[in-house]
This record gives C-alpha cells, structure tokens and sequence, in this order.
C-alpha cells in the first residue's frame, strides 16, 4: 500500500495561517489522531468538501493550537486520493508542531512536488498540467500567470492532443494500407497526407515561436543599464525600482560596483544592474567597477544604454553605440526635462528603438514600456492560447517538428510510404512525452524535483 504523506503546503514564513495537508489512503486515520472537532464528529464521518473546527494535540496529549480541518475524499481531490488539510494559526513554530505531530501519527514526509505528481500518476492532470502548475506558482507577473493558468486547465494540452489526433489518423491509415494491402482500404493519398504534415509543422513552430516569446515573461532578462558617468542611470535605476536603489549624486562616478534589483516593466521581469559609468579613470576603485560594467555587457540579454541630451555626445557614448551592435539594446535618452545639447539622430541611427526619457520626473517611461515590447515582440504572446513553458516541453516540441521536416522531405524525395509513416510516428511519440502519456520515470523524477515540498 503506497504511504500516506504530508508536508506543510503554506510558504515557510509567519502568516495568517499554516496549511499541513496530507493524501493518502490513511489521511483520515491519521488526522484523526491528531484532531479532535468541537463537535465531536470525526474526520472520517465528514463529507467531502466540509470543514470542521475544532483543536490539534501531539502523542502526548498536549494541546497544540485552535485547527480547522478540511476533507477531501477520493476521487474528487487534488491528488486524486483522500485528503485532509489542518490550517492552523501561521506561526512557523505551531506549523511546524502540527506536521511534526502528523508525522508521529504515522504521516510520512512528503518529497518535492510529490502531491502534484501523485494528481499526475491518478490521471487528474497530465505532465504538461503539472509543470503549469509549478508556473503558476512561480509566475512573477501577469502575463507569466495566465500562461500558467491557461497551462494548468489543459490549454496547452488540447493543442497537442489536436495535432496528434491528425497525424494519428495519418498514421493509422498509412498502418493499414502497409499491412493489408489485400483488404479494401483506401489509397493513401500524398497530397492529403503532405497538407496533414504541414499543418503539424505549422502549429509547431508556433508554439515553439511563442516559447521564446513568453520566455521573457516566465524567466525575465539580465539587463544592465549602462552609459557614461552622470547619464542618469542611477536615477532610471530608482524610476524602475520605484525606490532609492542606487545613490545619486552630481558627481560623476557615484556608482563603482553593480547595483542589482528585479522590476517589472511592461508585465517583463527586468534583473536590473545599475553599472559604474564607462569611462577611463585612474582611481583604482572606480576602475574595477568600470571593468565589472564591461564584462555585463559582454553576457546582458537587453541593455538599457542611457545618454545625456543635454551633453554632446563624447566618445565613451560612441564606443557603448558600436559596442551594442548586435545586443539587444533600447536607446534612454535622458534628461529631456533640460535643454537638448545631443545628436539624437545620431544615437537613433545606432539603435533599434530609442526612447526620449526624463528619470527624474518618469515623463517617457510609457515610451520605453512600448519599445520593450516592440524589441522582445511580446505583443504577438497570446497566454491563453497555450504556450510552451519548459526546455523539457521545447526540446519534444522541437522533436516533433523535425520528425515532420523529415517526413516531409521523404515524400518529395518521392521515398517509400515506410519512410514517411517511421517520421510520423516519432512526431507521435515525442508528442506524447511532451504530456506525458509516453515517458520515462527518469524524466518524471526531474520534473518534479523541481517542485516546491507541499505541492
């Protein structure tokens, strides 16, 4: 009989309340070792979806602090098996007794993600669901939680499902036609038989065109902003951070070490790195800084390069212009609130997108949230349709669509049917991995080792 666990599913840190949940065949057995309802009822007696108030006591009887069970029973839970959930009150400490004391019961502790693996394996949700989950819980903006959540309902599941359900038909039929040539089954047709190929490649590449997309979304972006000394990056890095992250001052050179912050503009999250200001210095201690700037240029994903408008530009502002050629960069030119003294032209020349940009009073920050979905061509991440969250998801995505390129190739080859039907086929089992109907325990074990203990 597989055990029954538990594990507090509440963040480790003081709340309005601690949750310790436990699943399993024997969670109501257990719970009710530890819980004793005001109204006498036990855990066991309760309906589904019903709680109850009442108190929580370890082995020895001690009173441990006012609990409120919550029952959910099989099949009809998370999990897909009995459930009790003890919220009590927040404190890490109580939290801590209460499982400390469920455990004694005979609750064994659960493993990362185990919950969410065990709805996986009772067939409440399938891989794909489940790695939405943990999305979900992770997402760090708004565009991150409706990917997760469009995820988690099976969404992105259902556009697998319809690819498969095409290229099944074609591989059954192309199974048919190869195994019993005596029996009237229909020709196999390669103008059809192509088209089906072609649509599958083309639901593909978008999804995996909308993996990149989203992926800024879900992971964020190691953005440095950089310029020279008294650009204004440290008063953008406070504008971004809505606070004083970095110290300002008129002198140049304030900054020597790399000031770092995460913040969210246009729903991306942004790991900001306020960097000393480039130039050549003989101060040793700035010099260091300047060399830290440089090699997070070398490794940014999007750099915000700010200029002075109201300085001409000078010749560290043309060396950050060449030296972001082919860096994804947005052009801040700064200052707009002071009389204008750059060649704007000239920067914009240089860039992609630049934004006219006071730090100081935040005028232009709206500009510079356009130009960043312009750049990362978010406008075209639609979440709700279904996108692809993991480099697990990608690299079967990326199977699948190649297996289709080289059934495709096969038949203007003019190859036999069998070469055609094997490229079907591996399109078919790479899709199945992606949701889990065909996949390995090893690739299940990552999966959910990735997870949080509780969920």
């Amino acid at each position: 009989m597989e055990k029954t666990i538990a594990a507090i599913s509440t963040a480790p840190a003081p709340g309005g309340i601690g949750i310790v949940r436990l699943s399993g065949r024997e969670a109501f057995s257990i719970g009710e070792k530890v819980f004793r309802g005001v109204s006498g009822k036990a855990i066991s007696q309760m309906k589904g979806y019903t709680a109850q108030l009442g108190a929580a006591f370890d082995a020895a009887g001690e009173r441990l602090d006012d609990v409120v069970a919550l029952v959910f029973r099989a099949p009809k839970s998370y999990t897909g098996e009995d459930v009790v959930e003890l919220s009590c009150h927040g404190g890490l400490y109580v939290t801590k007794r209460l499982l400390q004391a469920v455990l004694d019961a005979g609750a064994s502790p659960a493993g990362p993600g185990e919950f969410t693996r065990r709805a996986f394996v009772n067939g409440k949700l399938d891989l794909a669901q489940a790695e939405a989950v943990m999305g979900l819980i992770g997402a760090s903006g708004e565009q991150a939680r409706r990917a997760a959540e469009a995820g988690s309902t099976g969404v992105l599941s259902r556009r697998i499902a319809a690819i498969r359900r095409e290229l099944l038909e074609q591989a059954s039929h192309l199974a048919a036609w190869a195994d019993f040539p005596e029996e009237d089954v229909p020709e196999v047709e390669e103008q059809e038989l192509l088209a089906a190929i072609r649509r599958g490649e083309e639901e593909l590449s978008s999804l995996l065109a909308g993996f990149e997309r989203g992926r800024a979304y879900r992971e964020g972006l190691e953005t440095v902003i950089a310029g020279r000394p008294n650009a204004g990056k440290s008063t953008l890095m406070n504008l971004l951070s809505g606070c004083e992250r970095s110290i300002v001052t008129q002198y140049a050179g304030t900054t020597r070490d790399v000031v770092e912050e995460t913040v969210l503009l246009a729903g991306v999250p942004l790991r900001l790195a306020d960097t000393a200001g480039l130039r050549d210095t003989d101060d040793p201690v700035e010099s260091i800084g300047v060399q830290a700037a440089k090699k997070r240029l070398e490794t940014a994903q999007l750099v915000l390069a700010v200029f002075d408008s109201s300085q001409a530009l000078e010749k560290e502002d043309w060396e950050l212009m060449e030296a972001l050629q082919n860096v994804p960069s947005i052009a801040i030119i700064n200052k707009t609130d002071l009389p204008t003294a750059i060649d704007g032209e000239a920067v914009r020349s240089h860039f992609e997108k630049t934004v006219a940009l006071s730090a100081a009073s935040g005028e232009g920050l709206e500009d510079l949230e356009e130009a960043l979905s312009e750049i990362l061509d978010t406008k075209e991440f639609h979440p709700e349709e279904g996108v692809l969250f993991t480099q697990r998801q990608r690299g079967d995505a990326q199977a699948a669509l190649d297996s289709l390129r080289e059934g495709e190739q096969a038949l203007a080859l003019g190859l036999t049917l069998d070469a055609v039907t094997v490229c079907v086929e591996g399109a078919l089992h790479a899709l199945s991995a992606l949701t889990g109907e065909q996949v390995s325990e090893e690739i299940v074990d990552r999966v959910f080792e990735e997870f949080c203990v509780g969920k």
